[in-house]
């Protein structure tokens, strides 16, 4: 097979008229030669970091889709379905990844549970690790998000990362905020890359001290505008990632948005090409083709370099998408999961307090990191309730592993005026997670979940909507397109409820993130994540 077109020589800075061969799904020549074809040829795409089970898509239906948009490989964090399920889960998205081309390169999760101020439905301990680590089909330590254990010298999570270092495997970071000296000792660790900036000055100081950067645009957590300008200089340190991509927003684009964009902004084609194709391959060791002789097949057609519009990707030389096809096929699996808790009562979700004020969580849109605020307190009849007028919102984390008390809090900025929204996709634990304007929308949107044993879903006055998520609770037995629809369709009842967020699911999908700061709600209590401690909703005079 031979493709013709301009080909794109990211390394040494090229574009030239030529023929690619390919034979026997590598690349058996490349030559300069005149041609008619005006598009381009260049290595495929790679996420640098992302939790395929955030795209509520099992692994080969999130291959379906990717491909599309010129992607070849991910470095994938299975720390969602891990959580719920353990090494279990891990070894399913391995296995599942398996019988599609694309490009899988799983890590082995180093937090789960993520904190031991919430209930998982699992435990990874070093002792794990040690195992995954020997696989050779796990390529990294995932995301290392107890950064305080790695400040404090905690025995169990440094064993984690030498079992990492024996076998020669990266070890990714998570540290939102951390700066100075910690930052320097969390980096000494071993840690090397980062993908939680979201200031120019935290991703300077990160790189200047040695780190990868990892630049993030996700459906929740939005970091390019603020990190963009840092690629001109560091473009040799600096990947992409979607870290979280809700199905919505994946059938209509991927890395390729991100090239675009930071072209549009000016940064050189060739910087921007090295973050989204070679260095992910450089860093993490990947089996994925560059464009060289002897390489792998792992190629894609594009329109131009401005707006990157994909024509055919190749895996190991075999078309995956063409004439606006994927060609991955569909392929049969066993629905996991694990959800052990019952229906509740509307006389669960009071909390009774005689207070003035209340401790709030601001929700931040487009980011992970949230605010702390102290607000004036509504109570009816001795129970603390939400107040739409000030949008001030009732929230709760129920424990979907076993029956117990579920865990209240209140949050501003979801914007309800009827109604709640609620999903069992919890970051980190995935237990289900609920906001609404009364305690009946609440129990009403919580006890859906139940019945359908994990799923997102919406409740109003006169309808309720859910959309289920059968494999692990977190992820769909469904199509991209289907799935896709089904989310775009929740998503638009939670906004007709009254939210104003750009992604209402994914932000409270993120409100039980306890590793990032400021507040957050686990299944065990109101948590400040600044000080790694639970707090009270109370605020006493």
């Amino acid at each position: 097979m031979i493709l013709k077109g301009n080909i794109v020589d990211i390394c040494n800075r090229n574009i030239y008229k030529g023929e690619v061969t390919i034979e026997n799904g590598k690349i058996k020549a490349i030559v300069k030669k005149d041609c008619e074809e005006n598009h381009f040829i260049l290595p495929g795409f790679i996420d640098a970091h992302i939790h395929i089970e955030s795209s509520m898509l099992v692994p080969s239906e999130f291959a379906k889709i990717a491909v599309n948009h010129g992607t070849v490989a991910t470095v994938s964090d299975p720390h969602e379905i891990a959580n719920v399920l353990g090494v279990k889960g891990v070894e399913f998205m391995i296995e599942n990844g398996k019988k599609t081309p694309f490009k899988f390169n799983f890590g082995a999760p180093s937090c789960v549970p993520a904190t031991s101020f919430e209930s998982a439905g699992a435990v990874i301990d070093s002792d794990a690790i040690k195992t995954l680590m020997a696989n050779p089909d796990i390529k990294y330590l995932a995301e290392m998000m107890n950064y305080p254990g790695v400040i404090y010298d905690d025995a169990e999570v440094l064993r984690k990362i030498e079992w990492a270092k024996h076998y020669n495997k990266p070890v990714d970071g998570h540290a939102p905020g951390l700066r100075g000296d910690d930052l320097t000792k969390y980096i000494s660790a071993g840690i090397s890359t980062d993908h939680e900036c979201f200031t120019y000055d935290e991703g300077l100081e990160k790189l200047q001290k040695g780190m990868k950067v990892i630049i993030r645009e996700g459906s929740a957590a939005k970091n390019f505008d603020a990190l963009i300008d840092l690629l001109n200089e560091h473009y040799r340190n600096m990947m992409f990632c979607s870290d979280d991509k809700h199905p919505d927003d994946l059938l209509l684009g991927h890395i390729n948005q991100l090239c675009a964009r930071a072209v549009a902004k000016g940064v050189d084609v060739f910087k921007v090409l090295q973050s989204a194709c070679v260095n992910p391959v450089r860093h993490y060791g990947l089996d994925v083709g560059l464009l060289n002789v002897g390489d792998n097949a792992d190629c894609i057609v594009v329109e131009d370099l401005k707006d990157f519009k994909t024509l055919q990707t190749y895996i190991n030389g075999e078309l995956v998408y063409g004439d606006g096809v994927s060609r991955i096929k569909h392929v049969e699996f066993e629905n996991l999961n694990n959800f052990n808790t019952s229906k509740k009562e509307v006389s669960d979700f009071r909390l009774e307090s005689q207070v003035h004020k209340i401790r709030v969580i601001e929700c931040v849109d487009g980011e992970l990191v949230t605010n702390e605020l102290v607000e004036d307190a509504t109570i009816e009849a001795g129970n603390l309730v939400s107040n739409t007028k000030t949008d001030v919102l009732k929230m709760t984390v129920v424990n979907r592993y076993q029956n117990d008390t579920p865990a209240i809090a209140f949050i501003k900025n979801f914007g309800l005026k009827e109604g709640a929204i609620a999903s069992s996709v919890g970051h980190d634990s995935h237990n289900i997670i609920a906001v609404g304007v009364s305690d009946e929308a609440i129990c009403k949107a919580v006890n859906l979940l139940v019945e359908n044993e994990g799923g997102i879903c919406a409740v109003s006055n006169s309808e309720e909507k859910v959309v289920a998520l059968p494999v692990a609770g977190i992820m769909s037995d469904k199509s991209a397109t289907i799935i896709g629809k089904q989310y775009s369709d929740l998503d638009k009842m939670a906004k007709q409820l009254g939210s104003t967020l750009h992604a209402p699911y994914m932000s409270l999908s993120f409100m039980a993130l306890l590793v990032i700061p400021a507040l957050k709600l686990s299944d065990k209590g109101l948590f400040n994540g600044g000080k790694f401690e639970f707090t009270s909703v109370e605020v006493l005079d």
